[in-house]
């Protein structure tokens, strides 16, 4: 059965029923989207370090970058921009993650953000876009709605083929339902992305997310 989307609720900040919601294809819409405001990237981080207050120290780059002029979005902003993820999650417990072809790195899909609007649509776009996953094979949870699980910091090594140095990405992730009961098939983003697999939350490779998706299934039955 068809669900209505939930992107408008995530988006106005509204609360959502219980019940997780697939999202359309509006969602993906680029017509006269514009990146997400700094202001939107700031309310959004403050509110998972309200959840999160320990992470503050481990997030001080990311602060200091909306703290700057620069365009906190942007591949060319260093040492380090944002970037989103999209935590996929099967009826089974499972989390898809893609090889990635330029690191050799088992990930979760996701990417750098363009005209998305916010936050949650960049890890949406990047998410199908990555996997072949339509939209609206997508729920959000109930447990995290729009806010992401989890703000990673990594390290990116330097890229001598296009002259881009090392730096940082600060990754918002967010968490996905599938809708349907059985995973659709993946049209892997070839030129990227080599192979996937589906992970149960204790072999999920970052440790960070693991450990916010074994604290959240135990303290409120996160599955699909």
């Amino acid at each position: 059965m068809s669900r209505p989307s939930a992107l408008a609720d995530a988006r106005a900040g509204r609360n959502s029923p219980t019940t997780p919601r697939s999202f359309d294809h509006p969602a993906l819409s680029r017509g006269d989207d514009v990146p997400p405001t700094r202001s939107h990237i700031r309310t959004t981080a403050e509110a998972y370090l309200d959840r999160y207050p320990d992470e503050r120290e481990a997030l001080t780059g990311l602060l200091s970058v909306l703290d700057s002029i620069d365009d906190p979005c942007s591949r060319a902003t260093l040492p380090g921009h944002v970037t989103c993820s999209a935590v996929i999650i099967d009826r089974d417990r499972r989390v898809l993650h893609i090889g990635h072809r330029g690191t050799g790195l088992l990930l979760v899909p996701g990417g750098h953000v363009e005209d998305d609007r916010t936050l949650l649509a960049a890890a949406l776009r990047e998410g199908c876009e990555e996997t072949g996953i339509r939209p609206g094979d997508l729920c959000l949870t109930p447990q995290f709605l729009g806010a992401p699980v989890d703000i990673d910091v990594h390290d990116i090594a330097a890229n001598p083929d296009t002259g881009e140095p090392a730096h940082r990405h600060f990754d918002f992730r967010f968490v996905f339902y599938l809708a349907a009961g059985q995973p659709p098939p993946l049209v892997l983003q070839d030129e990227e992305v080599s192979g996937a697999q589906w992970l149960a939350f204790a072999d999920v490779k970052s440790p960070t997310l693991r450990t916010k998706l074994l604290d959240a299934g135990a303290a409120h039955g996160l599955d699909g």
